[in-house]
């Protein structure tokens, strides 16, 4: 048997395979998840039907949250005109104990998807420990290395690379909503080979996406 069969075991679905999986992305003020500010969150869901996944562009979320420019940093400034998150969008935005909690509310149990999601992952648990006293158990599941294991003989990293390879475009990158959509396209082209390597299970595709680093690049 192949590491990768040892890795996966049964490739069975079981009952209580998750049918709906949440795609997200967000936007902070800096690069640093620790300490720099979420900004906003954008997330879509994606609904799996047998084994057929489809993007459900009705059952999404996105939300700015409110911070005071004034408190922002000269360092962080530049980084918000990135994605557009200016001084007129940051005070209009909601507050953001209730974007953690409509968001928590949104999402519920599903798996949580992203591209580099690690950096996701750490901004929102720390703003849902803020806001929540808790975060959320779901699972999180990085479709970089995914990709890599799906596809080896493309030679992309970056989420702009993997969107030329599969000719998916994005409305506008660095906006937290089409970014979100765009992964989600990614996660389409990518499934039919994870399909076929773990019958798509969520346990064996974080065990896949955990186990990337024993991986030759």
């Amino acid at each position: 048997m192949s590491w990768l069969g040892r890795l996966l075991g049964d490739r069975g679905r079981g009952a209580d395979e998750p049918g709906r999986w949440v795609v997200l992305d967000v936007e902070s003020s800096g690069l640093d998840p620790r300490a720099d500010r979420l900004l906003a969150i954008a997330a879509v869901a994606v609904h799996r039907e047998g084994d057929r996944l489809r993007v459900a562009l009705a059952d999404s979320f996105e939300a700015v949250l409110r911070h005071d420019p004034a408190t922002v940093a000269p360092a962080d400034r530049a980084n918000i005109l990135v994605h557009g998150i200016g001084v007129g969008a940051m005070r209009a935005g909601a507050d953001p104990a209730e974007v953690l909690r409509a968001f928590a509310g949104w999402a519920g149990d599903a798996p949580r998807l992203g591209f580099h999601v690690a950096f996701d992952r750490a901004l929102i648990e720390r703003f849902e420990r803020s806001a929540l006293g808790r975060a959320s158990p779901a699972r999180w599941i990085d479709l970089e290395p995914l990709a890599a294991i799906a596809h080896p003989e493309v030679r992309a990293r970056a989420l702009d690379e993997w969107m030329a390879q599969f000719g998916i475009e994005c409305l506008q990158r660095h906006q937290a909503a089409a970014d979100a959509l765009a992964t989600a396209e990614l996660l389409l082209r990518l499934w039919p080979r994870l399909l076929r390597d773990c019958g798509g299970r969520v346990d064996a595709l974080a065990r896949l996406a955990a186990a990337r680093r024993w991986v030759a690049p």
